[in-house]
Formats: C-alpha cells, sequence, structure tokens
C-alpha cells in the first residue's frame, strides 16, 4: 500500500523537478493535492513550477557537482527530470547510490534526452520502423549523411527540445546554415546532429503512455501541428483507423517497456493509412497533451503525478477538446496580459497563462484548451480563445 507523508515534515514525500516549466508546474500541482512536498530547481528564478513549490533553488543542472550538492541537501525521494539539460550521469550515479529514485528511470533520463541514444535503441535494438536517419559531428559529415539519404532531410541538434535548432534542408546550399543553426541551439559542448530522411505521412501523433501500479494505460491520441518544429495546436482525439492504432500502441508499449519506471511517456509517430513510424519519446507529460486539461478525466498531469507516487491511473477520455498556444509577440520582462475575459467567453474555453518572467517572441506564455462537441469545433474554439489574449510590454 502507497503511503505519502505529511509535507514540511520530517515524514513529508518529498518530489524534486529538475526543470520547473509550465508542465512541471501542473504537475506539481497535481503532486500536492495527494500532499508531496515539492522542490523546484531550474536555471533561472521564478520559473513556472517555482512559483508553486514549497522550496525552489537556481543551479546550473548540467554541473554535475552542484546537482549532487543540491540533491544532499534536500535529500528528495523521488526526482523528476522536466528538461533536457542535465547532468544525466551523474543522476544515474545518485539513483545507483539509492539517494532517490529518479522517474522514471536514471538511463531512460540519459536515452531520451539524446535523440542519438532514444533513436539507436528503437529502431536498432527494438527493431521499430522510423524515417531513414544518420548521425553527424561536423558541417561535412551533415553534408555526406543528407546525399546519403536523400534531400529533403530534417537536421536536429541530438539534444534540444521544442523545435529549437532544427531546419528542414532542401539542397546542399542550405547545409550549413543548418549546421550553424544547430550548433547555436545544441546542449553539449561535442555538438552532433541526426539527420532524418522525409516521410510522406498523413499526420503525427503523440500517444500518451502511462505505466503506472494497474498495468500501462494509453489515452487516446493526440493530433498536433507543428511550425518549425514548435507545437502550435493539438487536439484529441485525432481519427486513425484501428489497425493504425493497434501498431502505435505495440510500438509504445515495446519502447516504454524498453525503459522502464514508473510515469507518463509522450510517444511521437508519423501515421500514414494503417502504416505508423515511430519519431521521438519524452518520458514526462508532453507540450501536445496540454489539452488532456479539457478532454480526459484525468489529465495527462495527473496521470504522471498518480503513477510516479504508485497509484492507480484512468486515462478515459471525457470528450473532443483541443488547445492552442498563446505565443508572447514581444520581448520584455514582466508583461502584462489583456483579453483574459474575451478568450474566457468562447463557450467550452479555459486558459493557462504560465507566469514566465521574461517574455519572447515565440516564446510559449500560456495556452487556451477547449472542448467541442467535434474536433472541429473544439479547434476552432481553442484558436478563437488563444488569439483574445494580447500580450504586451509593461
Amino acid at each position: 500500500m502507497t503511503s505519502i507523508g505529511t509535507p514540511l515534515s520530517p515524514r513529508g514525500t518529498r518530489v524534486m523537478f529538475l526543470g520547473s516549466g509550465e508542465l512541471g508546474k501542473e504537475v506539481a500541482i497535481e503532486l500536492q493535492r495527494f500532499g508531496a512536498e515539492v522542490i523546484a530547481v531550474d536555471r533561472y528564478d521564478n520559473a513556472p513550477a517555482m512559483q508553486v513549490a514549497h522550496r525552489a533553488h537556481v543551479i546550473d543542472m548540467t554541473d554535475a557537482a552542484a546537482l549532487r550538492a543540491i540533491v544532499e541537501q534536500e535529500r528528495p525521494h523521488l526526482i523528476v527530470p522536466e528538461i533536457e539539460a542535465i547532468a544525466t550521469d551523474e543522476l544515474e550515479k545518485i539513483e545507483a547510490e539509492e539517494l532517490a529514485t529518479v522517474i522514471p528511470t536514471a538511463r531512460a533520463t540519459r536515452l531520451t534526452m539524446n535523440r542519438e541514444g532514444i533513436r539507436t535503441l528503437a529502431s536498432e535494438e527494438l527493431g521499430l520502423p522510423t524515417s531513414p536517419y544518420a548521425f553527424a559531428a561536423s558541417g561535412e559529415e551533415l553534408a555526406e549523411a543528407a546525399e546519403k539519404i536523400g534531400y529533403p532531410v530534417f537536421v536536429k541538434p541530438v539534444m534540444s527540445s521544442s523545435g529549437k535548432g532544427q531546419s528542414h534542408v532542401r539542397s546542399e546550399a542550405q547545409i550549413d546554415h543548418a549546421w550553424i543553426y544547430a550548433l547555436e541551439a545544441g546542449r553539449k559542448r561535442e555538438m552532433r546532429v541526426i539527420v532524418e530522411g522525409e516521410i510522406d505521412f498523413d499526420f503525427e501523433i503523440t500517444l500518451l503512455t502511462v505505466r503506472a501500479a494497474n498495468g500501462t494505460s494509453f489515452c487516446e491520441p493526440v493530433g498536433h501541428r507543428q511550425e518549425n518544429g514548435d507545437y502550435v495546436e493539438s487536439w484529441q482525439p485525432q481519427p486513425m483507423t484501428a489497425l493504425a492504432l493497434e501498431r502505435a500502441q505495440d510500438m509504445a508499449r515495446k519502447v516504454t517497456d524498453a525503459l522502464g519506471g514508473y510515469g507518463l511517456f509522450g510517444v511521437e509517430m508519423f501515421v500514414k493509412g494503417d502504416t505508423v513510424w515511430f519519431s521521438e519519446v519524452s518520458p514526462r507529460p508532453h507540450d501536445t497533451g496540454l489539452v488532456t486539461l479539457a478532454t480526459q478525466v484525468q489529465s495527462e498531469f495527473a496521470l504522471h503525478a498518480r503513477a510516479i507516487l504508485g497509484l492507480p491511473v484512468d486515462a478515459t477520455l471525457s470528450g473532443p477538446g483541443a488547445s492552442a498556444v498563446i505565443y508572447g509577440g514581444v520581448d520584455a520582462d514582466g508583461v502584462v496580459f489583456e483579453g483574459l475575459d474575451k478568450a474566457l467567453g468562447v463557450p467550452g474555453s479555459q486558459v493557462r497563462l504560465f507566469g514566465k518572467p521574461v517574455s519572447y517572441a515565440r516564446r510559449r506564455m500560456g495556452v487556451a484548451v477547449a472542448t467541442g462537441q467535434t474536433i472541429d469545433e473544439a479547434r476552432e474554439r481553442a484558436r478563437t480563445s488563444a488569439a483574445a489574449i494580447r500580450v504586451k510590454k509593461p
């Protein structure tokens, strides 16, 4: 039987977030509903999850010594990585020494925070179908890989998130720019990129997969639209054939079983008819899964919180819904949001403003989610609600 202590007491169940963005904030809130004691860590102050945590710390999470020091200071029972820029080798040592349990596991964190690790696992060890790919450590290697795979190709840093450093390369003339752009966005000093061939697919999905005390569960597939590798809207459920869904669930089960541990995984895939290709997996709530705030009995954040605490989960869909991103639009500190009344006046809508201290033109500052009788109605409502929000300089 799972037991949870009283927060801020010697018996508190302490959960430390490494990375404290908007997704972590929602998980932190769900954990606190069960009385967990939350410690939020990030590289900058006043990150979203810090604003709801019991305590917060600012460190360079890629610094192994700094990471170990904060773990030894706080002595968390669970460590929940939320971003890629973490000293994963040190996490594995911390787990091996039984200082804390890493969610889902330290190995899974290391593999999934590096596209090279997860692609090798999925394609070469598990035999899952993927796009053609190669890795490159220089502009020359990149050019050779692109020529071998065949243009057009996608170029991505092996360590990045939310589309940072990604390029769609259509010819050799764009190689130098793609390499430099990836180099600027990558999160490792020794830069490597993955070069992927373009697949002719009908749509992309995120299959939210939960490993919990009561087994593995699948949410209904989430469809999404991206611009420059960054999600701008998502909807649930994404219609697909029964055979494609069966294949997607089989792939998701194989990759998440291989990674192990408890928690929610966002498994990204390409779909064309009955054919499914594996793309990526995140061992934590996924940005496209923000739609579940409106669509599911338990959101992806509630599912993650329950799973990591060893509690049973319920991935039931309550109805169609959609999400639409609210971008900053301006570069400024301490911005002001206007139009919230209009945004919430849209039927079936909800808004989450993340509370990020600094706005950038393309930074995700909030999200609108909405329900509807159909997916199309929900998408229109979410877009209308998001468009009503205006971000102003102070």
